[in-house]
This record gives structure tokens, C-alpha cells and sequence, in this order.
């Protein structure tokens, strides 16, 4: 199989893009990626564009005509891919597949998500709403907020089987804010939070459920911003004039998904996240004892634990453990989320898959900031997700050799 490999990666400051259009937006993370390597975008031959809220927020549908107004990319084979909060990872692996397909040799996948107004305030009850349309629409109903709803229950059942407490998610919650306040695009930079915070109800902390543990630090951030990646075969780097030592292999890939409805499967053993996870190793020839650098999809804390059981670096059960020992520390045995991960680097939905394996290509570039960056950093694992446990992208890069 051919080789593929990141090219380029760029992103913008997550959090509030204020008045920025979304064909602006668009154009801003095409061009910007591009700069990263100094190369017009009509040098990409391929492309595609992730984003969940684009209709109901945006009002605005076809994004991949957005891509092709951007001057160098008219007429050329794009898509706009939805998979919830999957959808930014789903456009990378729609990038890859045209490139081993052999109908491109680079391609650029963009995200974005617009989520605030030119003020740069939100809409709660309308987020929660919209975002509820990635549900099943039985596990709706008496839900204000229906993820937060949904993933209260995950967080209650996994303190239930394995005996976690609410003071080991609260650990998670305060390394990922500690790696934030490095992390200069991350939307919580300035805001720091312990574990005793987060397991204080007092303030902007409280229950956001009635008689389930997930707590407003618990949660991922509503968050504006884009990323952009640059993928090419050996090929396409020359036709870039980018050399192979400055790019990392996406070595291996995998994407599967479960049943959309929570209620009847085992949510703590997500068959469609496991399966994809291990597509990705096998396909890199790797296994998760070679991997030291990893981002997984926190959209809210219990996913932190989940999630570093689905890239094998613990057991079932035994995720939060992981975090309150340290191992997941940029200094311990594999660093996780060593961006602020989305509860604190933030959540644009469509741009966090891209961002997760762009920032995990930088720490094995050796181009993350100093206090995060992990050394000898070897390979990486990254884990997206969609809806419920539903939708699920797994990466594995490693360095190009």
C-alpha cells in the first residue's frame, strides 16, 4: 500500500471567531494550511470538509462548493462528509482513500465549526437542541440537553462497573486545563482549574443533571475554529517540494460505527471504536506498547478514561486510574490530550478530529511547546468520535523514515 503522509497542518485559535464568515472561514483554513509549506492551493489535486452544524446553525449547505470558490481549487474532487463529531477525522480518511486510490497524489482536508455569533456569544438551549439531532430520537425526549444527558449516564454506569469515583475524573479535567495554559490556540489558555474545583459544586460548577455525576467541568467547550491538514503519497511531496524528514506517516487508519441508539449495547466496550482502533494498528504494523503520544476524543471526561482503553494503553475499567497515576502526564508513560484535549483546548466540532491528528503530528515533529512536549515521541494514536459512541475514527502516525 502506498505511504501517505501529514504535509502541513494549521489551525485557528479555538474558541470565539467573532464576525468571520463561513466562506471565510473556509478560505482561511485552505490558504492558511497552504502557507504552512508555501504552496498555492491549487497544488492540492484532491479535497475534502468536515462540519456538523453547517445547516443548522450556518444555514448553509454544499461546503464543498465553499472549498472551490477558494481561488486554485475550482473544478477539482471534493466533498463535504458528516459524521457527527467524527466529521473532521471522516474528512481526512476521505482524503486518504482518494490518494490510494491512486486519483490524487496531495489533497487537503479541512474542518470548522461555527457555533457563536459575531459577538462571540452562544445560544445554550439552541446548541443543545441541534447538537441533540446526532441522537437517537427515542433518547431525546425530557432532555434539555441531550449529550450531556447521554454521557451522564455513560459516566454514572462506568462509576457503577468499575468503581470510579467522581474525584478521578476531576483529575482528568485538571491535567488536560495544566496542558491548556501552553497550548496558545486553546480556548481555556487563561483559565486554570484543579481537581479540588472540579469536585467543588460551587460557582460556575454544578451538577448538570439532576441525579447523575457529570458536572459543568466535566464538559467539553462550545467552541468556534478550523484546522486544515495537508496529505500527500511520496509523490505528491515532491510535487510540493516538501522532504519526507519534515512530514509524519499516517501510518495506519480505521473507521467503523455502531448503532446510533445508546440504550441496548455496551457503551463501555464501544465494538465499532475497538474494531476501527486495531484496523489502525494492524495497518501501521504497530501495537499500542509503541505508542508514547495520543489525543482522544474528551467530550466529556468519562470519554478521557474510555478513551485511553480503546487505544489499549489501559484496560477496561481502569482509564481514570491511568490519569491519576500520572501516565498520562506529557512526562509519563504516553502522553494524552497534552493539547488541553476538548475539555480545555476546545471543541469546534467539525475541525477536532483534523486538530487531534495535527497536533499529535507536531509532538512527533518535536514542534509542541516545550512544558508539552513528550520526549522521544515515537507514534501516536488518536481516537474520534461521533454522536453516542457511535461514529469512530482511529489514527496511528509515526514519523517518516
Amino acid at each position: 500500500m502506498k505511504k501517505l503522509y501529514i504535509a502541513a497542518y494549521h489551525q485557528s485559535r479555538f474558541g470565539k471567531l467573532m464576525n468571520m464568515t463561513v466562506p471565510a472561514i473556509v478560505r482561511n483554513a485552505v490558504e492558511g494550511t497552504c502557507r504552512e509549506i508555501d504552496v498555492p492551493a491549487e497544488a492540492m489535486e484532491c479535497g475534502s470538509i468536515g462540519a456538523a452544524c453547517n445547516f443548522t446553525l450556518n444555514e448553509q449547505g454544499l461546503l464543498a462548493g465553499l472549498m472551490a470558490q477558494v481561488p486554485g481549487l475550482e473544478s477539482k474532487p471534493m466533498e463535504a462528509v458528516e459524521n457527527a463529531c467524527a466529521s473532521g477525522g471522516q474528512a481526512v480518511l476521505s482524503v486518504a482513500h482518494k490518494l490510494l486510490a491512486g486519483l490524487a497524489d496531495t489533497g487537503i482536508a479541512v474542518g470548522y465549526e461555527k457555533m457563536r455569533d459575531a459577538e462571540g456569544k452562544m445560544d445554550g438551549k439552541l446548541i443543545g437542541k441541534v447538537l441533540g439531532y446526532f441522537s437517537y430520537p427515542d433518547e431525546r425526549e425530557g432532555k434539555v440537553f441531550v449529550f450531556p444527558h447521554l454521557f451522564a449516564e455513560v459516566m454514572q454506569e462506568y462509576m457503577r462497573e468499575h468503581g470510579a469515583k467522581e474525584a478521578d475524573f476531576a483529575k482528568i479535567v485538571a491535567q488536560e486545563y495544566a496542558n491548556a495554559k501552553h497550548n496558545s490556540c486553546a480556548q481555556m489558555q487563561k483559565v486554570q482549574v484543579s481537581a479540588e474545583d472540579v469536585t467543588k459544586i460551587e460557582g460556575l460548577n454544578r451538577y448538570v443533571v439532576d441525579g447523575l455525576p457529570l458536572k459543568t467541568y466535566d464538559c467539553s467547550q462550545i467552541t468556534d475554529g478550523y484546522a486544515g491538514l495537508i496529505l500527500a503519497t511520496e509523490e505528491g511531496l515532491s510535487k510540493l517540494g516538501v522532504a519526507k524528514e519534515d512530514c509524519v506517516e499516517l501510518a495506519g487508519f480505521g473507521q467503523a460505527v455502531d448503532p446510533l441508539k445508546k440504550g441496548g449495547r455496551d457503551v463501555l466496550r464501544p465494538k465499532g471504536a475497538y474494531r476501527a482502533m486495531r484496523q489502525a494498528y494492524e495497518m501501521a504494523g504497530l501495537l499500542p506498547a509503541d505508542v508514547n503520544v495520543a489525543e482522544v476524543h474528551d467530550c466529556f471526561s468519562v470519554m478521557g478514561a474510555i478513551g485511553t482503553e480503546v487505544i489499549g494503553k489501559a484496560g477496561v475499567g481502569e482509564g481514570a486510574r491511568y490519569w491519576a497515576d500520572g501516565k498520562a502526564a506529557a512526562d509519563g508513560e504516553c502522553g494524552i490530550n497534552t493539547s488541553g484535549g476538548l475539555i480545555a483546548k476546545g471543541h469546534p466540532v467539525g475541525a477536532t478530529g483534523i486538530a487531534m491528528i495535527g497536533w499529535s503530528a507536531q509532538q512527533l515533529l518535536g514542534k509542541a511547546p516545550e512544558p508539552l512536549q513528550v520526549e522521544n515521541a515515537r507514534a501516536a494514536a488518536t481516537f474520534n468520535i461521533g454522536g453516542p459512541l457511535c461514529a469512530s475514527v482511529c489514527t496511528v502516525l509515526k514519523p517518516a523514515v
